[in-house]
């Protein structure tokens, strides 16, 4: 692989500005060009982040360009389609997640790479913000001791009213499965990086905004190997204390023998060791781009991985697993019942 990688990209949407901007930002990375549906969009995207060609037909695009590397940033339900494109041209994918509509979806796109013997990458990007990552060496340096439980109160408060979602992402509006699909993916990740597999899920759903077609609340209560629990409490429609509440999206409790480590909305970091006060723990991080530059760390992942040999996460067959978890998750809320996944 070249030291330097050509990017193309599939997507002009909301999100895909996050990808561009950190693609511009790598010096391992040339961007070379951009596939819409929305020619307008691409047009003014592709000029904000100097993408030199615009193409209306992903398979043209990679056909044209043999770019090193395609970045899919589009909805889930066209991501099966895109992979298939380049996995007949062997060529590496990234792809947003959620990776696909279903759990067989998914399966199917993991085994469509496999068969090209492409390297297939979820964009899972949340354990790639800065307060997990610190949170993450903490726990794996054992300054927590043995964990004991996690707790993330997740409170975006996106979710009012009738016009929700429709300024950023409108199909957020007809997904049958919303808060844990789109969502709460995200943590099921995160909690898998910091305390390890789930052993079982129970959880319980609800619909709090009428105006759409999923869920957009619930309480969901994980089990993981070794004894450590695990709670998400998420609805998009209240907020939290922050100027930006899809900064950190929630707070944080990540408990311990030795104490408990505290994420606020600000990104910080509060450690309280067991009968001492609490205090700021100290770290850097920047806030720029989406979430502390996780898209540019995760991408800046992906380019170590391609082109050093550098061991990746969420490679497609690592993330079934958290596609399962969800799909316990709502079976769990479906049957009433408590759902083992091991």
């Amino acid at each position: 692989m070249a030291e330097r990688l050509r990017v193309a990209v599939a997507g002009s949407g909301y999100y895909s500005r996050f990808h561009y901007d950190a693609w511009s930002r790598l010096k391992q990375a040339e961007l070379v060009g951009l596939a819409t549906l929305d020619l307008p969009a691409g047009e003014a995207m592709a000029a904000e982040h100097r993408v030199p060609e615009v193409f209306d037909d992903a398979a043209a695009m990679l056909d044209r360009l043999k770019p090193d590397l395609f970045d899919i940033v589009t909805p889930p339900a066209s991501h099966r389609a895109l992979v298939t494109l380049a996995a007949a041209r062997g060529i590496p994918v990234v792809c947003q997640k959620p990776l696909a509509p279903t759990l067989a979806e998914a399966e199917a796109i993991v085994e469509i790479a496999a068969s090209a013997d492409i390297p297939l990458i979820v964009h899972e990007n949340f354990r790639f913000m800065p307060w997990f990552r610190e949170a993450a060496r903490l726990v794996a340096e054992g300054r927590l001791g043995a964990p004991h439980s996690i707790h993330f109160r997740m409170r975006p408060g996106d979710g009012q009213g009738p016009e929700a979602y429709l300024a950023r992402q409108p199909y957020f509006q007809s997904m049958e499965r919303f808060l844990i699909h789109e969502t709460g993916i995200h943590f099921v990740d995160v909690f898998r990086c910091l305390l390890g597999e789930v052993r079982a899920v129970t959880a319980r759903l609800r619909r709090l905004n009428p105006a759409i077609a999923g869920e957009d609340a619930g309480v969901v209560i994980f089990e993981f190997d070794g004894g450590t629990l695990g709670v998400l409490d998420g609805n998009r429609l209240n907020d939290h204390s922050a100027e930006d509440c899809r900064l950190t999206m929630g707070e944080m409790h990540l408990e311990g023998a030795a104490g408990v480590l505290r994420l606020n909305g600000y990104g910080r970091l509060f450690w309280k060791p067991h009968g001492e006060p609490e205090t700021q723990h100290a770290y850097d991080f920047a806030l720029k781009g989406f979430g502390g530059d996780c898209v540019h760390a995760l991408q800046s992942h992906v380019l170590a991985h391609l082109i050093e040999g550098a061991p990746v996460a969420n490679s497609g067959q690592d993330y079934l697993t958290n596609v399962r978890v969800e799909e316990a998750i709502y079976e769990s809320h479906e049957t009433g019942q408590r759902v083992t996944l091991r």
